[in-house]
């Protein structure tokens, strides 16, 4: 009874969930390789690496944008490192701006709304509305987490017996095209199955808070949030430490120089606007990890929780803050991209291949009655 509601589960939740999985894997496989594509196809991301001391502060990189683009609010600049431009966000544009961090040199003004970025809107909305696709796409990654389960069960050798391994392990290429597509949805299907179970659960954590939560707890929860002495706004509001730029400035020196621990001259510094309280920084970017950061305007002290380097985090911080690393491979660098790459292109036949089976079977039982209503006299 159990096999039967098994493969019941499977077959039904695979043919409501397919076209989904198809784009969700699909679009997975180009966005793995995105900023390699990126580096590799375009002539303004890199630069002749100089000294650290040599890189220009926000305060520079903001002016020589605004000086291109007046009419435009300026966001954040993000340090890449000392072979890379910085790549300035704009408040309200679909631009960003490129700009060389030793001569403040504007290399290139991009369009945001490029191939990779419709690559990205599909993988996490399916080009629909956003509240709409975003609950298509939740539940299409839970579906497809369950069809994992379901499949190692039905993958399952009754006896296992050198025949039962061949059939699990391998794939006959020589058979007819009906028995290797069999196996490549049975076998491919098991050899991709633990990054496949991986790049759900994560993308689980990613569409529902529930869950998200759960995990939480059930890892022990985040460390305790230390308290913070609020600043007298007032004590600090004449010192020039008020101006934006200035602002920007000092934080971006302050955490490459105390708080930045890999990769340090890769920060991202947002300039803050004349209301804001806090000011965000980011840092320690690496491996698809990264550490934010968030700054007191007026004393330059950190505000809310305060995140250590990963290597210090506990299951549950260190968990959520890799999450996103975990889901997309960055996680080991080109390695872990490759792996990823190869079963989320697996992840992607697994419905077609699937389907194949199931109409197979179809056409195999209609057949079958057809003969048996003319056999009968």
């Amino acid at each position: 009874m159990f096999s039967k509601i098994n493969a019941w589960l499977h077959l039904w939740l695979g043919l409501a969930a397919g076209i989904p999985v198809i784009i969700l894997a699909i679009t997975g496989c180009v966005l793995v390789f995105e900023h390699d594509i990126k580096e590799l196809t375009t002539n303004y991301i890199h630069v002749e690496p100089r000294s650290a001391e040599e890189q220009l502060p926000p305060s520079v990189i903001y002016k020589a944008v605004n000086h291109i683009l007046p009419d435009k609010e300026i966001a954040s600049s993000w340090y890449n490192g000392l072979d890379k431009s910085v790549k300035v966000s704009l408040d309200h544009s679909d631009s960003l701006v490129y700009v060389n961090p030793y001569t403040a040199e504007v290399l290139a003004i991009v369009d945001h709304e490029d191939f990779f970025h419709f690559m990205d809107e599909g993988h996490r909305h399916l080009w629909m509305p956003v509240k709409i696709g975003r609950q298509v796409v939740g539940w299409s990654t839970f579906i497809f987490f369950i069809l994992l389960i379901t499949g190692l069960v039905l993958w399952w050798p009754k006896k296992w017996n050198k025949r039962s391994r061949e059939q699990s392990f391998s794939i006959k290429w020589k058979a007819k095209f009906k028995r290797v597509n069999y196996d490549l949805h049975n076998v491919l299907g098991f050899y991709s199955l633990t990054i496949a179970l991986v790049m759900c659960f994560t993308g689980l954590i990613m569409s529902f808070p529930w869950i998200r939560s759960a995990v939480v707890s059930l890892t022990g929860g985040y460390p305790n949030k230390p308290k913070i002495e609020k600043s007298n706004k007032e004590e600090y509001i004449d010192q020039p430490l008020n101006d934006a730029l200035v602002v920007a400035d000092q934080i971006w020196h302050k955490v490459r120089r105390e708080y930045a621990k890999y990769n340090k001259e890769a920060v991202i510094v947002h300039y803050p606007e004349p209301e804001d309280k806090t000011v965000y920084a980011c840092t320690d970017m690496e491996g698809g990890t990264w550490r934010d950061l968030n700054f007191d305007r007026y004393t330059l002290e950190l505000a809310g929780r305060k995140q250590g380097p990963i290597d210090e985090a506990n299951t549950t911080e260190w968990l959520m803050r890799s999450n996103y690393a975990l889901h997309t491979g960055f996680i080991g660098g080109m390695t872990t991209k490759i792996i990823y790459f190869v079963a989320s292109l697996i992840c992607a036949t697994l419905p077609a291949t699937g389907f194949y089976i199931w109409w197979g079977k179809k056409r195999k039982t209609v057949k079958k009655t057809k003969h048996t209503q003319l056999a009968t006299p």
